[in-house]
C-alpha cells in the first residue's frame, strides 16, 4: 500500500507543534477530516507557511505516519484574503468553520460539505463590508445550510405541535410564534396554550378540590397519553419567522423592513439551536457578540 496520497483540502484549523511545525486540521474532498503536520511552516521562509493558513484550500502530497500524517507538498489553488480584512467576516468565517468540524467524518468523502462551506466563504468575502447585518444574514444563511446537509435544520415552516403550516403575521405588530430548541422548531403559541388548558382540565378531574366529595376508589388503572407541552426557549415576531423561512433558499432573500435587531435575533436562535443540536457551544460565536456591539452599540 502507498505510503503518500493525494488530497485537495480546505484548511480549518491550526495549531503549534514543537518549535516550528503546525498541525493542520483540513476538510478534504477525498478522506474527509484530517490531521497532519506542515513541518517547518512557522520559520520565516518556510514554502508551507502561508499555504497552512486558515481557509487556504491547497492541492496536497501527505505521507502517512504512526500517529500523525506528514504534509509534504502543498500547491495553492485558492484563498480568501478579503476575510481576513474585516473582523465580522472572520469571526462569521470561523463559526462556520467550527461547525463543519463537528460535522465532517473522516475517511470517508466529504465533497458535499466540502463544496458547500467554500461556497458561503465566497459569499462572505463579496459581501458588503459596509454592511454589517448583511454580514450576519450572510452567517445565517451558511449556519441554516450546513445544519440541512446535518439533517437537523429546525422546523420553520409547521407547527412543531399541531403540524400545521404557520405564516407570519405582519398586520397584528403583536402577533407572535414561539420556537421550542428541544421540540425542533416553531410552535403555534394559541395551540400550545389549548394544550397547557386541556391538560389542567385532566389534572383537575383527577384531583378534584379537598371540599369536594371524596371519590370512590377506582381499582382500575387508567393509562392516559398526554402530548408533551414544549418548552418555549424564545418568542419569535413575524419579520423574525419570515427570515427563519426564507433561510432555506438558495440566496438569501431581501426582505423589506428587515432590521439589525431581526437578523440578530435569527442567528441568536440558530446559535442556541446548533449547540444543542451538536453537543458543544460554537466558541467564534463571542467574536460575533463583540463585532456587533462594537458597530451597532447593542448588547447581544
Amino acid at each position: 500500500m502507498s505510503r503518500t496520497y493525494k488530497a485537495t483540502g480546505i484548511n480549518l484549523k491550526t495549531q503549534a507543534l514543537g518549535e516550528s511545525d503546525k498541525i493542520v486540521t483540513i476538510l478534504t474532498r477525498e478522506f474527509g477530516l484530517i490531521r497532519a503536520v506542515a513541518p517547518g511552516a512557522r520559520k520565516h521562509n518556510s514554502s508551507l507557511g502561508g499555504r497552512s493558513g486558515m481557509f487556504v484550500v491547497n492541492e496536497l502530497l501527505i505521507a502517512k505516519g504512526r500517529s500523525l500524517d506528514k504534509i509534504t507538498q502543498a500547491q495553492t489553488l485558492k484563498t480568501y484574503p478579503g476575510l481576513a480584512k474585516n473582523l465580522g467576516k472572520l469571526a462569521a468565517s470561523q463559526y462556520l468553520a467550527e461547525i463543519v468540524l463537528c460535522e465532517a467524518l473522516s475517511e470517508q468523502p466529504q465533497e458535499e460539505l466540502y463544496e458547500l462551506f467554500n461556497e458561503h466563504l465566497h459569499r462572505l468575502e463579496v459581501a458588503s463590508s459596509g454592511n454589517p447585518s448583511g454580514i450576519l444574514a450572510h452567517l445565517a444563511h451558511g449556519v441554516f445550510h450546513l445544519l440541512a446537509l446535518a439533517g437537523i435544520t429546525p422546523q420553520v415552516q409547521i407547527c412543531c405541535l399541531s403540524q400545521r403550516p404557520l405564516k407570519p403575521d405582519f398586520t397584528d405588530p403583536k402577533w407572535q410564534v414561539g420556537f421550542s430548541i428541544p421540540a425542533g422548531g416553531i410552535v403555534c403559541l394559541e395551540a400550545r396554550e389549548r394544550l397547557r388548558r386541556e391538560e389542567q382540565r385532566e389534572i383537575n378531574n383527577q384531583f378534584p378540590m379537598p371540599h369536594a366529595p371524596f371519590p370512590m376508589p377506582n381499582t382500575q388503572t387508567v393509562v392516559v397519553h398526554r402530548q408533551e407541552i414544549p418548552v418555549i426557549s424564545s418568542r419569535l415576531g413575524a419579520m423574525e419567522l419570515a427570515l427563519l423561512q426564507h433561510l432555506s433558499q438558495p440566496e438569501i432573500m431581501q426582505i423589506d423592513g428587515a432590521r439589525d435587531y431581526d437578523w440578530l435575533s435569527v442567528e441568536q436562535i440558530l446559535r442556541q439551536y446548533a449547540q444543542y443540536q451538536l453537543g458543544r457551544p460554537i466558541r467564534s460565536a463571542t467574536l460575533i457578540d463583540s463585532y456587533f456591539a462594537a458597530n451597532h452599540d447593542a448588547t447581544v
